[in-house]
């Protein structure tokens, strides 16, 4: 009689019966087989469990986002929902055929199977037993079997098609049974008992340390087995006889010991058995002649020791034995003192440079791991890192390298100077997906490796990327924002990591320092602007700083004169006939724009700029503008003033323009026109124009690392440029001029010390980390209500279900699975200790995803904890808050319109009544919270176009000031302009990414290629903030199909049909082919009514169709564009 023969009395249970009791009966003949059966079986039951709950299946239902699913989460405790996993690895480590698992393996997944069925029949059986799994009843043989077939039957699940329906089939035979045994479980709950069974030691280590072993691609038994577990070794401690066993043993090809781990309970210190390992490793080496590395681990926490070099470091998991032998065999030779190998002049020849690699290598020869160079802009930090990788790989100290910076455009430079330094190294681009990802050095941004951990594969199913895969992580342009969302990157792998900044040593934030480990203000090695310039490798500049009325103070109405008032009124006075009084100084440039400041910029420049061609013509400039239609003004204003220029000298180069980048070479090359460009984002970085000596700051900056960068563009030496400049005429850029409308060295001289770089939270963790402070600020004895309480019980419920939620198997979740194990459990939010609080803020927050959709929702529940939070700390600023709830709050009392609006007038006149505020309380905050949330969708502003153009006289506010200096070297803005890097991305990616190689191939988008889009989009890239303020509304297909394009044989292929349907003649024709080259550069067109005007207007389409064929022509235009926009799947 088998484990799962309880099974057949009930024929509700026939979905996963017979699946279960094979898995029972291949056990010990063929465990491999019944793990993957077990897995089968889990996902049959799973699924029941759906049909009968009534849960909707999630978009992708493989079998790990049913188990996280939160409303099936909601149906279990923790710890028999965690079990599950062990059933999902097992059958994960089966599909691979050349794995081998162990019968106790198999049976261990059998139990945790049992106990899931067994809490099935529980819940809703209707003739339970509280019943015990036993070894004993699994049978002893089995008959041989097809184990392809099964192997094949068992994947059918994860695929579409015939299987899926016809359990679906089975499920509706049996439909009426399960909505009783539905109706039933509350009550079968109450009057039974469920016992989880105990783990031992044993089983702790067989679904923590034993899995992640294998995952790590080690074989615990079998003909290939290479692990020894409680391997006895002699000689302990000296003492002669003396026996001890070794919890692990990690074995080699050639047979001599790679590593021992040493496994401690999870509830212990992993590294307290660091002794007792080092003697194991003793009697070891004295055995086979070999000293093994040590891994010292709980399950949740690893550490790595090479007791030979070095001290004990945490480790993201045990390493592989590929990795391991490559780190042994680098042991096992002599390396050289890094002090005594040469530094190759031909890739650095600097003294400075130089300086940096000794550093380095210095603090590597002396164990220290984490290194942080700061160096200014143009001193060749790409240069001096693959010096040091060259210095370090001849010294048989690294094998492999990743380069990690912040946009794809910066990995090509990289890849490409690398190149050209290091000719003989193999190396990838990550971004491209197109190269070898196990070449010798991989450049890669943050969130491609990011992806890549958990996403890059072997042929044989491994991870590619395992945590000793890299020996040297190269960071460029190290900040602190990159150290919060891509911790994760530097916690997994198990490298020497070197950081590159441009931002002075006294301006490197804090957080910067703690990462690498450095006390603050001592970086490993620090090569300053100042010290470039007087070493004459970089240029100074002379800023000239000018104020003018409207960019510092705003349009005062009463200021003006007569004449400016009636163009005031002109130009201001709104639709309702209201003027208003006041234009701030932050709407110039942006919404308004000024002709009389535009033309001041303009004559200054052009008078007092530094000129080349014997002082006849301006030389290279950049003028920084606010917004691309800022940037048109400037040079329409130009055009306007210069017209002996014929619209060549000043051009507006932007992301979004055609022949961007060919205006960009012009720009570079000294003979030809543009001499003015006019940018937004586009050239504030990584373009190098030595050439350049005029940069115009028309916009104000007010972050420092942006600030110093922007300046960077004309820092660049340029000897035998021959300009005219107030020192007269010669050859060579002396220095470049700063013409600053901006008061951005004012604000960096008022402000050099509180200006720091912040790191932006995501929605889902601000709300995660309000509802933590919440959840501990009501376990005051004042709020020990029914009320609050009971509130209370809901704030657990919700960031419990979120911890809960997490997907354990991902690289991100497993670094901090201690944590992770310890919160999902409701019971450890019954008190918070500060300690909780910070850990489950630090630890935790940045990992949740809260599924809400409503963004506009999330910020009012953000606003709202918030004020509730400084209604109990901080009175001044809760006052403020309050305030703002009231403006909200009007604003919404004007949309009546809105059914759902004029519901809650009740409560929104209350909250404007005058009683309100004086005895509101938390619960009341709470009440308002819930009752406005869903509201906040009415006011979210919609993108508008819309800015003012007046022709004010706007005077200095005093003489333009001139200083000369040095300035401050200032530091790189780590995040670009939300549509430069979208642009970039989705150009470089056209044909690597399927949702968008679907798109311009006019292919329709599934759910997934959505959801990949949307990730895209509002998390590798930016926000949903970020998207919905440089995009609106407007799709993320259409967007991705304005920079993409559409394929020409796509377009081609749309109208094939529409053109062999009709015999077309020669206009029609003419015009169907202008409709094709039109798409192919615009990817779609919004609607057919855009093809009766320009550029469509030579012929009208309505004269030269007859209607059957305009209605066909529409046809396929609208289904061009909806297929960036449509769901198959019926997703919107």
């Amino acid at each position: 009689m088998g484990n799962f023969d309880f099974l057949e009395k009930d024929p509700a249970y026939g979905m996963f019966a017979k699946s279960a009791e094979k898995a029972e009966g291949l056990c010990r003949s063929y465990p491999s087989l019944s793990a993957l059966l077990s897995r089968k079986t889990l996902e049959l039951a799973v699924k029941w469990v759906y049909q009968v709950e009534g849960i909707e299946v999630p978009r992708q239902a493989n079998l790990q986002s049913l188990l996280h699913h939160p409303d099936f989460r909601d149906l279990m405790d923790h710890e028999p929902w965690y079990r599950l996993q062990f059933i999902v690895k097992m059958g994960n480590l089966s599909a691979h055929e050349e794995r081998e698992i162990s019968f106790e393996q198999a049976a261990e997944a059998l139990r945790n199977l049992f106990d899931f069925l067994l809490w099935i029949d529980y819940c809703y059986g209707r003739s339970y037993e509280e019943r015990f799994f036993s070894l004993s009843r699994i049978p002893e043989a089995h008959e041989a079997v097809n184990e392809k077939r099964i192997r094949e039957q068992a994947r059918l699940l994860e695929q579409q098609g015939a299987e899926k329906e016809r359990l679906a089939a089975e499920l509706a035979k049996v439909q009426a049974e399960l909505r009783a045994m539905k109706a039933a479980s509350e009550g079968n709950q109450a009057k039974r008992t469920y016992s989880l069974r105990p783990i031992t030691e044993l089983s702790t280590r067989q679904m923590y340390i034993d899995v992640d072993l294998q995952l790590a691609g080690w074989q615990l038994s079998g003909s290939r087995a290479n692990v020894a577990a409680e391997l006895p070794v002699r000689d302990m401690n000296g003492v002669l006889g003396a026996v001890g066993k070794a919890d692990y043993v990690l074995f080699g090809k050639d047979g001599r010991p790679l590593a021992v781990v040493e496994a401690k309970r999870t509830s212990r210190d992993a590294k307290a058995g660091a002794q007792q390992a080092k003697l194991y490793a003793d009697a070891l080496e004295k055995m086979y002649g070999a000293r093994p590395f040590i891994f010292l681990t709980n399950g949740f926490e690893t550490h790595f020791w090479d007791d030979v070099h070095g001290t004990p470091r945490q480790v993201s998991g045990i390493f592989g034995e590929e990795d391991l032998a490559r780190l042994m065999q680098r042991r096992s030779e002599e390396p050289k003192p890094l002090s005594s190998i040469p530094i190759d002049d031909r890739i650095t020849n600097r003294a400075y440079q130089k300086e940096a690699i000794r550093a380095t290598l210095s603090e590597i020869g002396r164990g220290r791991r984490k290194h942080l160079l700061v160096m200014a802009t143009g001193t060749g930090k790409t240069r001096t890192a693959a010096s040091l990788v060259d210095v370090l790989l001849r010294g048989n100290r690294i094998t492999r390298v990743l380069f990690l910076a912040d946009r794809t455009a910066l990995v090509s430079q990289a890849k490409e100077a690398f190149k050209a330094y290091l000719p003989e190294m193999s190396l990838c681009n990550l971004c491209s997906n197109k190269e070898d990802a196990n070449a010798r050095i991989v450049f890669s941004t943050y969130p491609t490796m990011l992806n890549a951990i958990d996403g890059r594969r072997t042929e044989t199913g491994a991870r590619l990327f395992t945590p000793a895969h890299f020996d040297l992580i190269i960071i460029d342009e190290s900040h602190r924002s990159i150290f919060k969302k891509y911790r994760t990157i530097f916690d997994y792998f198990d490298a020497i990591l070197v950081g590159l900044t441009a931002t002075p040593k006294t301006d490197v934030d804090r957080n910067t320092y703690d990462f690498f480990e450095r006390k603050l203000g001592v970086p490993t090695y620090a090569y300053s602007y100042e010290e470039a310039v007087t070493a004459h490798f970089l240029v100074p500049y002379k800023n000239y700083e000018v104020k003018t009325l409207f960019l510092h103070e705003g349009i005062t109405y009463d200021k003006l004169t007569p004449e400016d008032r009636e163009q005031y009124e002109e130009d201001f006075i709104e639709d309702d006939g209201s003027l208003p009084t006041y234009v701030s100084e932050s709407k110039m440039n942006r919404k308004v724009f000024n002709r009389d400041t535009v033309r001041t910029v303009i004559e200054r420049l052009m008078e007092k700029g530094i000129k080349v061609s014997g002082g006849d013509r301006l030389g290279k400039t950049i003028i920084f503008a606010e917004n691309k239609k800022h940037a048109q003004f400037i040079v329409d204003c130009f055009d306007e003033m210069y017209p002996e220029y014929h619209g060549n000298f000043a051009r507006r180069i932007v992301c979004d323009d055609s022949y961007a980048e060919t205006l960009i070479a012009d720009f570079k090359n000294p003979d030809k026109d543009p001499v003015i460009a006019v940018s937004v984002d586009m050239m504030d970085t990584g373009i190098d124009v030595p050439e350049c000596v005029n940069l115009v700051f028309f916009k104000k900056v007010r972050s420092k690392t942006k600030f110093w960068q922007m300046i960077g563009r004309g820092t660049r030496l340029a000897p035998d440029l021959v300009v005219t400049d107030g020192e007269g005429e010669h050859v060579g850029k002396r220095y470049f001029l700063i013409f600053d409308y901006g008061g951005n060295f004012d604000f960096f001289r008022e402000h050099q010390e509180t200006v720091k770089e912040t790191a932006v939270k995501s929605l889902s963790e601000n709300l995660f980390e309000k509802r933590v402070r919440l959840i501990r600020a009501l376990e005051g004895s004042e709020f020990s209500g029914e009320g609050y309480q009971s509130w209370r019980a809901t704030l657990v419920k919700t960031v419990q279900q979120e911890v809960a939620a997490l997907k354990t198997e991902l690289a991100a979740v497993r670094l901090h699975l201690s944590a992770v194990e310890t919160y999902k459990k409701e019971e450890a939010y019954q008190t918070l200790s500060d300690e909780d609080v910070k850990e489950l803020v630090k630890e935790l927050a940045p990992l949740v995803t809260d599924e809400e959709m409503d963004e506009a929702a999330k910020r009012f529940d953000i606003f709202m904890y918030g004020m509730m939070l400084t209604f109990l700390t901080d009175r001044k600023a809760y006052e403020r808050a309050r305030e703002s709830l009231k403006q909200t709050v009007h604003a919404l009392s004007g949309k009546n319109g809105i059914q759902a609006v004029r519901d809650a007038q009740p409560l929104m006149e209350e909250i404007q009544s005058p009683t309100f505020f004086p005895l509101i309380d938390l619960l009341k905050m709470e009440e308002v919270r819930v009752g406005l949330r869903d509201l906040m969708q009415y006011l979210e502003e919609r993108g508008s176009g819309h800015y003012i153009v007046t022709a004010l006289q706007d005077p200095t506010l005093h003489d333009p000031v001139v200083t000369e200096g040095l300035g401050e070297p200032l530091a790189e803005e780590p995040l670009e302009d939300y549509r430069k890097k979208v642009e970039g991305y989705f150009t470089d990616h056209a044909d690597d990414v399927p949702a968008v190689r679907k798109l311009v191939h006019n292919e329709p988008l599934t759910s997934e290629d959505y959801a990949a889009l949307e990730r895209i989009f509002e998390v590798e890239l930016g926000t949903p903030e970020a998207y919905r303020a440089a995009y609106a509304t407007k799709p993320f297909g259409l967007v991705v199909r304005e920079i993409a394009k559409l394929d020409p044989q796509a377009a081609e292929q749309a109208f094939s049909s529409f053109i062999n349907d009709y015999s077309l003649n020669e206009k029609q024709i003419a015009f169907v082919r202008q409709v094709i080259q039109y798409l192919t550069v615009n990817g779609y067109i919004d609607s057919p009514a855009r093809l009766m005007s320009a550029p469509f207007d030579r012929y009208s389409c309505g004269d030269i169709f007859s209607t059957a064929q305009l209605v066909d022509l529409s046809h396929v235009v609208n289904t061009i564009r909806d297929n960036a926009v449509r769901i198959v799947d019926g997703r919107k």
